[in-house]
Parts: C-alpha cells; structure tokens; sequence
C-alpha cells in the first residue's frame, strides 16, 4: 500500500467521526442563496464543535473560524475555506531538514511509554529503503530491556546498532556511535534516549550533554531532534512538547498511534500552537507503518468529500 493509502487508513477512526458531519454542515452551508451572505450563527456553532471534537485545539478552531466567518460572503466553498486554512497553518510550521552534512545526527526524544525506541526501529527501515544506511545508537542506557529492544529492530531493519553496557554514560555512547558512523560511512544516525520528563533535571542536563558532544564530533549536530508524542494523549502532548522545546531544542515532531485514536485533529493542533512540523506518523505496529507526514494528504483524507 502507498504511503498516501496506509495515511488514510491511519485516519478511519478520525475520518468516520468527522467526513459525515462536516459533509452535513457543508451541504447546509454550500447552497447559492447562502454563499452569498454571511455564514449563519448555527453553521459557524456546529462546524466549531465539530473541529474542537477532532481535538484540532482551541486556538487553531478559533483561527478556522475567524477565516470562515471573513471570506463567507464571497461564494467560496466552506469546505474549500477549511482546507485553505489548514494548509496555510502547516506551511506556516515547516521548515527545511539539513541534510548537507554527513553522518546526519537525529536524537529521539520524549517522555516513556510515547513508542520512542519502535521509532527509532521504523525510521531505520524507511531510510534504508529509500537507499540510506543508517546506524543506530542505544543510548537509552537506564531502561534494561531498551537496548535488547533496539536490537531486535535493528536486526529486522537490517542495520548496525552501538550499544554499551546497561549504566554507561549516554553521551560516550553517542561518542562511540559518531565515530563508528564516520568509520563506516553510515548516515543518518539514529540516536535512543531516555524516556525523561521535563521535571528531572539530571536527565535534561543528560540531554543537554548529549547535544554537545554530538555539535563537537559533527558539523550542525544534532541536525534533528525529533520529539515523539502519542496521538492518543492529544492536548497533553502539547504540554510535553513545550517542555522539551526549551530544554531539548526540539524541531520535528513524531506522532505515533495516528491509528488509535478518533481525534487526530491533534496533527493541526501541534502545528498551529508549537509552530513546529510533523515530520513522520505512526498508523500502525509493523515495521513499515511509521511514513512521512504529508499535510496536503492528511487535510484531504480529513475532509475529503463522502458524497
């Protein structure tokens, strides 16, 4: 299946609470005598619930809204009007990868529980099918199963993994994975940290010594830090991700469990309220069902017409 096929998919459960309402609105809204005048108090009601039942969020509903409400009279389509706005919220969040510098160095990072280690697993096998040959760094030295977990993914993703001891100090581990990967010729760089909130300062001060180690051995480095968030969670992501902004320099999210979950509006949310891009998402637990994100393709599964 195409990454656009396994993306919708992904979405049924978030599809089949919105596509038949929305339609519904729209179809109240989108007749000839009411494109020209001012969309009317009951559909502006409806369609607001409607994308605060998605979990889009508050502040981006507010800035949909403001949008329907401006551009109503002009005879544009309501559901044209949506997707214009969703749109311009995530080309307003994105932002170029660096990819100029060999080994490009991603550390993964988040809270425990979010799927980071099966990230890791999943981003490997992707970068390996697109021609890549990564390397994998458990540096997730504190959780005893991590390590033998990262190995079994590394193992079905075909690729090299640097590992230490349970209890050695994350960022020689890194050290030592940087330094195999310029040996190797290996690139991009995959790098497991510890699951850490943001309220265990050793932990971010761990963190923080990981991305120093990685800037001195690399130009740029880290070039991504990707933040792993569970879909399922919604608006309480949001919270880890503004933590982990300011201590981790977090700049790409990934959403895992897109599959699970009926509101995932959250997608529009992150973009609008942390100006930050969803680089990739998860849709399922096999190894090729984390793909990369595509906001053109997300809005369309979302708001696709039924009819």
């Amino acid at each position: 299946m195409s990454f656009l096929g396994r993306l919708r998919q992904g979405l049924s459960r978030t599809k089949n609470q919105l596509v038949e309402r929305f339609d519904d609105i729209v179809r109240r809204a989108d007749t000839p005598e009411r494109r020209s005048r001012p969309v009317d108090v009951e559909t502006i009601d409806a369609l607001e619930e409607l994308l605060i039942s998605a979990d889009i969020g508050m502040p981006a509903t507010e800035r949909i809204i403001e949008a329907v409400r401006r551009r109503s009279r002009r005879g544009e389509s309501l559901r044209d009007l949506v997707k214009e706005e969703l749109r311009a919220i995530f080309d307003a969040a994105d932002r170029p990868v660096p990819d100029e510098v060999r080994p490009h160095v991603v550390l993964i990072v988040g809270v425990n529980g979010t799927g980071k280690t099966t990230t890791v697993g999943k981003l490997a096998s992707l970068a390996r099918a697109q021609g890549a040959q990564p390397l994998v760094c458990a540096a997730d030295t504190y959780r005893a199963a991590a390590v033998e977990q990262l190995e079994i993914w590394a193992k079905r993703a075909g690729v090299d993994i640097v590992r230490a001891r349970e209890g050695s100090d994350p960022a020689a581990v890194v050290y030592d994975a940087l330094s195999a990967g310029r040996a190797r010729d290996r690139s991009p760089i995959l790098v497991d940290t510890a699951g850490r909130l943001h309220t265990r300062v050793n932990l971010m001060n761990e963190l923080e010594k990981i991305r120093r180690i990685a800037a001195r051995e690399v130009s740029g480095a880290p070039h991504e830090v990707l933040l792993v968030l569970d879909a399922t969670v919604g608006q309480n992501g949001l919270t880890q991700a503004r933590e982990f902004m300011g201590a981790s320099g977090v700049n790409g999210i990934v959403l895992t469990k897109l599959d699970g979950t009926a509101k995932g509006g959250v997608a529009v949310a992150i973009a609008h309220d942390l100006q930050l891009p969803i680089r990739y998402v998860g849709v399922g637990e096999g190894m090729d069902d984390l793909i990369p994100f595509a906001p053109a393709e997300y809005i369309d599964a979302l708001f696709e017409e039924k009819w």
